[in-house]
């Protein structure tokens, strides 16, 4: 059982790292917002913290990834669950990073919306926002029965806290959730 969530955490740790990677490169300057200030209903979109250096680096950070897990698949087979050198790995990299931004997004455009503040822990979706369409997507591109979903889903539930807590400790996030 260990192996097998071992095997999901790798696997679907792409996505989350694209997740993460906005927060790892804020010293980047290029910081123009997503929703380009735009309002709706009166609320910021999705508000200033979400930007182009936010999605351009969480993508590539998960293509980055991917091509490093590439490299290490022949040295680490019990780990693998996909044949990395059967995929394209700008596609998959891409569908990881850029569904975790989008469902973050969609998530961050609620929450101005219901005037909950930037940074603030709006459980369970800020939990989850990043996993389901990174899950859901890839599944589209590479074959995920639903054993490995369902753990994907539960891992990043469990994880996506305890990265935040990691990063608030550091010093590199706000807030500790």
């Amino acid at each position: 059982m260990f192996i097998f969530i071992a095997k999901v955490f790798w696997l679907f740790f792409p996505a989350g790292l694209a997740n993460m990677a906005p927060v790892l490169f804020k010293w980047i300057p290029f910081n123009a917002p997503v929703d380009f200030n735009k309002t709706y209903r009166g609320k910021p979109i999705f508000g200033p913290h979400k930007t182009f250096r936010g999605f351009i680096v969480g993508i590539l950070s998960a293509v980055a990834f991917i091509y490093m897990q590439r490299a290490l698949a022949p040295s680490m087979p019990d780990f693998v669950m996909i044949d990395y050198n059967s995929i394209n790995v700008w596609i998959l990299g891409f569908i990881m990073g850029f569904t975790a931004l989008s469902g973050d997004l969609v998530s961050s455009f609620f929450k101005r919306q219901l005037e909950i503040e930037p940074g603030k822990n709006w459980v369970p979706y800020d939990q989850i926002d990043w996993s389901i369409p990174a899950i859901g997507f890839s599944a589209l591109y590479i074959s995920i029965s639903w054993p490995i979903a369902i753990t994907a889903f539960f891992l990043a539930s469990f994880f996506h806290p305890f990265f935040n807590y990691l990063a608030y400790i550091l010093k590199i996030n706000k807030s500790k959730f």
